[in-house]
């Protein structure tokens, strides 16, 4: 019985297992064997991707055509799908090729990606939410081949756009997620999404979220999609602002601040998701303020007409906020301001909370305060924070405060002379001493120095941004001195009491950054200001401590070392012999304290220092690093521009001659000498002297011509003289010449009138010849039209008789061929005969109507001779007798002519009678032929048909 039992069957390998799974899906005819055949395939995909992929990836694809309708094969293929993009990390096949080959399949045929995109309006939850992962898998892969095909699909992103209104969760969520993935780059994605509202979608969203406050990774996914949106894309920027979106951004800064006013304890994770909420919308609205693009006015007048501009600054101030965020609220309240002079003069009567007004001060004032923080306006609440706060966490605030400050500075002189009169009158009346710019630069603390080196950095920035390249505000500020000259203290101008400080500063190794902010400030304000490089050579020590800061420097540092250099290159370049410290005596000091090489390689080595190099790449920040207490920023964007700009014209300053200065135009006033000028007036000069020189050259030349000219003069006039008098004697000879010929001259007036008659005379019987051969031309012609009319009325009669001779000619021909020759010889030599005749007869009328063309040339020749004689008869005597010869010559050719015409008549008469001979032989050949043909008939009746065929033929060829 047991040995009926079979033996197990062989246990299938992986690869055979896909392999028959494959199959079957390919072969099966129902729903339920495919379905069961792609639920062991997906049970293979994460393991073995790579072989279920090669055996059946177009059938999984295909099933989604094929089995569309029927929801669980769906889910169960896209799962398998899924599992193919993502496989696991141990497994032996997988590979970042297998995603690449995966999405090649897919966006090699549009139909699959318009397949996927077609469950997305089905119902079902995971037809939907499978159908969006896979989209986002495709595009991660193969990003610009899947954004064609999203876009080429029919209703691709509409339908992609539609599927944010979706109220559950994962699908809105990962649709979100799709969408900011496929629009970074392509600027049609952009626009259609924003087209197919967009916008209003996205901060739909964020409001049922609970806004920046409350709303989770949701909000800050739909502010990463609206960035993408509006980054770089005007057209969208313009159709935010247009459709009132801009209001949106406001409320939602609003909400942001005010919720983080509150008094109760938030939960960390919620903090930090808050604080990443409100940094991407201050991201957003940064976008809309990029520097130099057409539509940032509009934008920056939208966002203060609409409260954005103080809802950030309400965001920058409050105390609850944190630092990060409160540094980037003020950037992007300078991006706001910047460049527009409407919102800069407007931006001044802000007011927001007092920065140092926080929790402790309301509690310093007592139940007065009513919890409420005190408010000032804009500018003092920037200069307390960028000045009053020395905490080393608050820089990134600081600086982003100081940013504020510089852009409501930019490009605006009355804003800038404005702020520094106010810092002058504070100065002078010692009103906020602790915020006042001017104060903290001229009165420094020494303990302030060493604890808070940036607030001295931060008071060189900003004083070198209300002086820089404004003469106004460079004189204005010269003019403030320390000391009372009627108490007898030494008055000190300001730029002494600065440049007195820095070198106290440059031995007592205080903070290189105090010294830097310094440096900056006496670069940017000596540079291209005579008088102010003049005030600053007022005290001779200040030249020998800056070379010696340069040259001597405990510290050794590149940056203090560079820029001391780089300070005395400036006052050399812009000193005069006029100075206290005379030009040339600038230079001595340098070369020979410090060296030309020594001086090239301090400016060399500032130049190539890192932190110089590349301060447009390194952040201006503070470093996360603990251990690092002061952040390593130590140059102003404006002076790095300044130094790399002004470098070279530095460097090569110190070979300049000091005889040469430099020109500077100040408030519309030169002040200097100018090389350039020198120069031309040397050229003019040396101009002028070759001019001159060559003026006297021309004027001995011309002293010389003059004399020649006077010499000639003289002999000419003796000339005249006897050419006068040769003159005199020969007029006299020529009038009686002119009388003669006047006499000559009526005389072949009266020959000329007896010939003119005699022309008209002989144009009369000219007219008389023309008419007589016109008539002998008539008669001609009919006598030719009669002699054709016989000659016509002959050949009808010959071949009428031809016709009878023929048929005549037949019955006799062959007993009449002798007597027929003899008779055709006979007949032959009369023909040539008569030939003879009529030719002659034709060369004597061809002669004739020759004779006849050339009267009638020789006529018209004669009217042309007769009319150019009397033309010419009144111009000269010879012409008079060439004209009596001519009309002599003309008479004897009409003479001749008239000969000429009789011989014509006569040999015309002779033709007539040569025609009535002809007439008469004509006849006399009809009797002989009817004698011939009689005798013929009589005696050789056979040849009679031949003979009158002969004769025929003889006298047509006659008379042709």
């Amino acid at each position: 019985m047991f040995s009926t039992i079979t033996a197990a069957p062989a246990k299938q390998s992986v690869s055979e297992t896909i392999a028959v799974l494959s199959g079957r899906l390919s072969s099966a005819t129902l729903l339920e064997d495919r379905r069961a055949a792609i639920l062991g395939l997906r049970s293979f995909a994460k393991q073995y991707p790579a072989s279920v992929a090669s055996g059946a990836l177009r059938s999984l694809i295909g099933s989604l055509s094929k089995d569309g309708e029927d929801v669980d094969t769906v889910k169960v293929v896209m799962e398998t799908l899924l599992m193919l993009f993502s496989p696991n990390k141990d497994s032996p096949e997988a590979s970042e090729e297998i995603a690449l080959w995966l999405a090649d399949e897919f966006t090699q045929r549009q139909e699959n990606i318009t397949l996927l995109l077609d469950f997305l309006d089905t119902a079902d939850f995971y037809s939907r939410l499978y159908s969006l992962q896979l989209l986002a898998a495709v595009l991660s892969a193969r990003t610009e081949r899947t954004e064609v095909c999203v876009l080429t699909a029919p209703l691709g992103i509409p339908r992609l756009v539609a599927v944010l209104d979706d109220r559950r969760e994962a699908i809105r969520d990962e649709a979100i997620a799709l969408l900011t993935d496929l629009t970074p780059a392509s600027v049609d994605i952009q626009k259609l999404v924003a087209f197919e509202k967009g916008f209003e979608r996205v901060f739909s969203i964020v409001g049922g979220e609970g806004g920046l406050s409350e709303g989770g990774r949701v909000v800050e996914d739909c502010l990463i999609l609206l960035a993408n949106l509006l980054r770089l894309n005007s057209s969208n920027q313009s159709m935010f602002r247009e459709m009132g979106f801009i209001a949106q951004l406001g409320r939602l800064l609003k909400s942001a601040y005010w919720g983080a006013d509150g008094d109760q304890e938030v939960a960390q994770w919620a903090e930090a998701q808050r604080n990443r909420n409100i940094y991407a919308l201050l991201a957003v609205i940064r976008l809309f303020l990029v520097p130099g693009a057409a539509g940032t006015p509009q934008n920056q007048l939208a966002f203060l007409s609409e409260r954005v501009l103080e809802n950030t600054l309400h965001l920058a101030f409050d105390h609850g906020v944190e630092l990060q965020i409160k540094g980037e609220a003020l950037l992007t309240c300078a991006d706001m301001i910047k460049g527009n002079a409407r919102i800069q003069e407007q931006f001044a009567g802000l007011e927001v909370p007092a920065p140092l007004g926080g929790p402790a001060a309301r509690q310093a004032q007592g139940p007065k305060s009513n919890g409420s923080t005190p408010r000032v306006y804009v500018i003092d609440g920037l200069l307390d924070l960028i000045l009053a706060v020395s905490s080393p966490q608050a820089f990134d605030m600081r600086m982003a405060a100081c940013a504020c400050l510089k852009a409501y500075f930019y490009n605006h002189a009355e804003i800038r002379r404005h702020f520094l009169t106010r810092a002058i009158n504070g100065h002078k009346l010692k009103a906020d001493e602790l915020t006042n710019v001017l104060t903290t630069l001229l009165h420094p603390l020494p303990e302030s120095v060493t604890t808070d080196p940036y607030r001295y950095w931060f008071a060189s920035v900003l004083m070198l941004h209300l002086i820089h390249e404004n003469p106004a505000t460079k004189a204005l500020a010269m003019g403030v001195t320390e000391g009372d000259e009627a108490s007898g203290e030494e008055v000190v101008t300001s730029i002494q009491t600065i440049a007195s400080h820095l070198l106290r500063s440059v031995p007592k190794s205080e903070d290189p950054r105090v010294i830097v902010g310094y440096l900056m400030l006496l670069l940017c304000w000596l540079f291209e200001d005579l008088d102010g490089v003049n005030d600053f050579l007022g005290e001779f020590t200040n030249l020998q401590g800056l070379i010696q800061a340069a040259v001597e420097n405990p510290n050794g540092d590149v940056m203090v070392q560079g820029l001391s250099a780089m300070l005395a290159g400036v006052v050399y370049e812009f000193s005069t012999k006029d100075s206290p410290v005379p030009r040339a005596t600038v230079r001595e000091m340098i070369v020979s304290r410090m060296g030309r090489d020594r001086y090239v390689e301090k400016l060399t080595k500032l130049r190539s220092y890192p932190l110089m190099r590349d301060h447009e790449v390194l952040p201006q920040s503070l470093d996360s690093n603990p251990e690092q207490k002061l952040p390593d920023v130590f140059f102003d964007d404006t002076f790095v521009e300044f130094f790399k700009d002004n470098y070279r014209r530095i460097l090569r300053a110190i070979d300049r001659d000091p005889g040469l200065e430099i020109s500077v135009i100040m408030n519309g006033v030169q002040k200097g000498i100018s090389r350039e000028l020198v120069d031309s007036l040397r050229a003019q000069a040396d101009e002028k002297e070759r001019a001159l020189q060559d003026a006297e050259a021309a004027r001995a030349s011309l002293q010389r011509q003059l004399s020649q000219e006077q010499a000639d003069h003289r002999r000419a006039k003796e000339l005249s003289s006897a050419d006068v008098s040769r003159a005199t004697t020969a007029a006299d000879a020529l009038r009686a010449q002119l009388t003669a010929k006047d006499r000559k001259l009526q005389s072949a007036e009266g020959v000329a009138a007896k010939l003119i008659q005699q022309l008209n005379q002989e144009q009369t019987d000219h007219q008389r010849t023309k008419a007589e051969i016109a008539r002998l031309k008539n008669v001609n012609d009919g006598l030719q039209r009669h002699h054709e009319g016989e000659v016509a009325k002959l050949r009808a009669e010959q071949k009428s008789k031809e016709q009878e001779l023929q048929r005549q000619a037949d019955a006799i021909r062959k007993a009449a061929e002798s007597d027929a020759e003899r008779a055709r010889r006979r007949f032959e030599a009369e023909k040539a005969d008569l030939t003879a005749t009529i030719r002659s007869l034709e060369v004597d009328l061809m002669k004739a109507n020759k004779a006849r063309v050339d009267l009638e040339g020789r006529a018209a020749e004669l009217d042309a001779k007769l009319k150019a004689a009397g033309d010419g008869l009144a111009d000269t005597e010879k012409r008079l007798k060439t004209a009596e010869a001519e009309g002599r010559k003309s008479s004897a050719q009409l003479e001749a002519k008239e000969e000429e015409r009789k011989t014509v008549q006569s040999e015309l008469d002779d033709l007539l009678i040569v025609f009535s001979d002809l007439e008469d032989k004509v006849t006399k050949y009809k009797v002989s032929y009817k004698l011939g043909s009689s005798y013929l008939a009589a005696y050789l009746p056979g040849t009679l048909g031949m003979t009158d065929m002969a004769f025929t033929l003889g006298t047509a060829q006659v008379l042709r």
